[in-house]
This record gives C-alpha cells, structure tokens and sequence, in this order.
C-alpha cells in the first residue's frame, strides 16, 4: 500500500507526522513524504525541518494521498500550478484522498470538493465556500474517498478512522494502543463551540502571530485579501 504525504514549507509539522505515525503501523504500508524538491522542509513554528528524499515527480500513483495544512502557507500552495495538476493526476489512482486542517483548502483549489462536504481549521473553514465546497464543522467529513479533517491533532482522529476502513478494527485498535493515542486533555476547549470568548480571542492571536512569522510583512501583503477574510 503506497501512501504519499505532500509537504510544504510552512505546514504544522504534526498536520503530517500525526497520521503518519498512525498509517506506517498498518501492515504492509509503505509511507513517504514528497514535495516540490529534495531537501529540507520547514514547520510554520520555524523551529523544525523535515529532509524529504522525493519529490512529487516521483509518483504518478498512489493508493493513498495526504494533504497537510498549515498557519498561512497553504495559500501560497493554493497558487501553486504544478503541485495543484499533480494532486488531480494522483486522484485519479487513490483508493483515498485525504487532507488534515487547512489542508483542505489546498484539495478545494482543485475544484475535487465542489459539491462536496468538508472540514478544515475554525479559523478558516469558511474559505471552503469560495471552492464550491460545503463547509461542515465535523472533526471528520468523508465524501466518497475524500476524508477531511479539522484543525491539526485531528489527523490522528482521522488516521484511525482510515485504518479502521483499511485494514478493520482488530488492527486499528493495536494501532491506538501502540502509539498509545488516549487523549485525557486537562481542559474541555478543543473545539470552537466549547471555547469562551476570552480563549477564542488569545486562540486567534497567538494563530496570527504564527502566520505573521511564517511569511513575514511582503508575505503578508501578498497574501492580505485571504487573510483579511479568515480574521474576521
């Protein structure tokens, strides 16, 4: 089973390595993460890089793809021609398309959504619109074999939830145990609805602090109209 995970300068490091660390335990998978070009790969939080050895014009099938999201730069990738034509061509072979965060944004860019449900991070889920696309504020959405989960730590969620399909629940559960995924977080404000105002309010700065470090002031100006829409 070839599994491909597209990355990017930029994207939240776990939007990737989360399912990642749930899909190379299902036996027989063989997980690789591609890009543009070979080299190394920064995380929005600028602090971690990621040495990818293929590029995407490595591949021209898969069984299964993911699409990471990120604080900012998935609309650079949104822009993108190249890796925008090579995710339509890779659909075309996948038993399941996929996408954590805003990484949902980047697949609706295709024009794969239209029509469809899907998720994507609170804070931006309403750009799926702009696509065609019908935003739905579930932790996972699945369309046919398009699966998109919401904001970030979801991608475990929906990783298991793609093992489960895959290989059944025998081997997803030793999966969940292996990784030892057991989330007992010690506040109840994961979710938008379940958040005051005064967390929502810190929530979005620190969001926008990220985006702010991650392409600067020309980055920001050249990207002003997306962002603007998603600070409302």
């Amino acid at each position: 089973m070839n599994i491909l995970i597209y990355v990017y300068n930029g994207i939240t490091m776990l939007d990737a390595i989360g399912p990642y660390e749930v899909l190379r335990n299902i036996d027989g998978a063989e997980v690789n993460f591609v890009a543009e070009k070979i080299g190394s790969i920064t995380a929005d939080s600028g602090f971690i890089d990621l040495n990818v050895k293929h590029t995407i014009d490595d591949y021209s099938e898969a069984d299964i793809l993911l699409i990471p999201g990120s604080t900012i730069s998935f609309m650079k990738e949104m822009k993108n021609k190249n890796v925008l034509n090579w995710i339509k061509d890779i659909d075309k072979t996948t038993k399941w398309t996929t996408s954590v965060c805003t990484g949902s944004l980047i697949l609706a860019t295709t024009g794969l959504l239209r029509g469809l449900k899907a998720t994507s991070h609170w804070k931006s889920i309403q750009l799926l619109t702009d696509y065609g696309v019908i935003p739905t504020k579930d932790r996972i959405v699945e369309q046919g074999k398009y699966l998109t989960a919401a904001g970030v730590s979801s991608g475990i969620d929906m990783a298991l939830y793609l093992s489960y399909q895959l290989v059944g629940e025998k081997e997803t559960r030793a999966i969940q145990l292996t990784i030892e995924y057991d989330p007992d977080p010690i506040f109840d404000s994961g979710n938008l609805s379940k958040a005051d105002k005064a967390t929502k309010h810190l929530a979005e700065k620190k969001l926008s602090k990220v985006a702010f470090k991650s392409l600067g002031l020309i980055g920001m100006m050249n990207h002003a109209k997306g962002i603007l829409k998603m600070m409302k």
